[in-house]
Parts: structure tokens; C-alpha cells; sequence
């Protein structure tokens, strides 16, 4: 058995009057993050950590932005896709862990609804998923509230 580790990471600028999507799920909040998708910066550091793993590039490599066919895409669809990908080469997803860095709003409400959406998209375990989350305590461009960061890890098998 051949095992393979990847690592993304992802972030996206925060825009009042924006919707908020993460993990698949739409958050409650005034501000939302704003990307050539949906910008889902949660999935988009599981796509490029899964790709990683797999030798398969970046997001940017199979969703580039300048593509028509991208723009204001579901981040759902391209963890699909990306998913698709990685079981093309013959690997399975054994665990991913996960951080989202967010001043605000806190989402742990939200992190069981994420980890069932993903868990579909994804086709795997609920228990194969760890979403945490924390602040950067005021400081950066997180902590003023301007954007939104998510780091991921996965663990994959052949």
C-alpha cells in the first residue's frame, strides 16, 4: 500500500454584502469572502492538498481563472471533480484535518453541517473529516476582519 500526504492552503479577501459560503455551507454574516468562484476558501485548501497528494498539480491547474466555464462556480462541483481526479489515479482519501482562520463570525455551529456536505461531495466517512477553527487574535489581515484563510491536510491511499 502506497501512502501520500498533501497540504493546502487558501485565502480569500472578505467584502461586505457578499455571501459567505465554507465547507459547502452558507454562513450567516454581512461580510462575505469574493474569488472567481464561490470562493470557498475551505474547500479550495482541500482541492489543492488533495491534488498535492496526488502529483496533480493546483486548483489553478485544473479550475484556472481565467476559464469562462469557472466563473461563480460551486466550490462543491470542483471538490468533486477534484476528488474524481484523485481516484482516477487509484488513491482514496483516508483522513483530511483541517483549520479555518477567521476573526469572525465563529462558525463552530457550522462545522457539523460542513463536515456532512463535504462528507457527501467527497463520498467518504463524516469521520474521515476534522474541521477546527481559531482566530488570530486581532492581528493581520484576519484579525481586521478582511479575509479568510483555511489550511487543510490529507492523507491518501493507494
Amino acid at each position: 500500500m502506497t501512502f501520500r500526504t498533501g497540504f493546502g492552503y487558501d485565502v480569500h479577501q472578505l467584502k461586505e454584502g457578499s455571501p459567505f459560503v465554507l465547507g459547502g455551507v452558507t454562513i450567516d454574516h454581512t461580510k462575505g469572502a469574493v474569488g472567481y468562484s464561490d470562493a470557498d476558501t475551505l474547500i479550495h485548501a482541500i482541492c489543492d492538498a488533495l491534488l498535492g497528494a496526488a502529483r496533480l498539480g493546483d486548483i489553478g491547474v485544473l479550475f484556472p481563472d481565467t476559464a469562462p466555464e469557472y466563473k461563480g462556480i460551486d466550490s462543491k462541483i470542483m471538490l468533486r471533480r477534484t476528488m474524481d481526479a484523485v481516484r482516477q489515479e487509484g488513491y482514496e482519501l483516508c483522513n483530511m484535518d483541517s483549520t479555518v482562520c477567521l476573526q469572525r463570525p465563529r462558525i463552530r455551529p457550522y462545522i457539523p453541517g460542513m463536515i456532512q456536505v463535504l462528507a457527501t461531495v467527497m463520498q467518504v466517512p463524516e469521520d474521515a473529516l476534522s474541521i477546527k477553527a481559531t482566530t488570530t487574535e486581532h492581528l493581520g489581515f484576519i484579525g481586521r476582519e478582511e479575509g479568510v484563510a483555511a489550511y487543510a491536510t490529507v492523507l491518501i491511499s493507494k
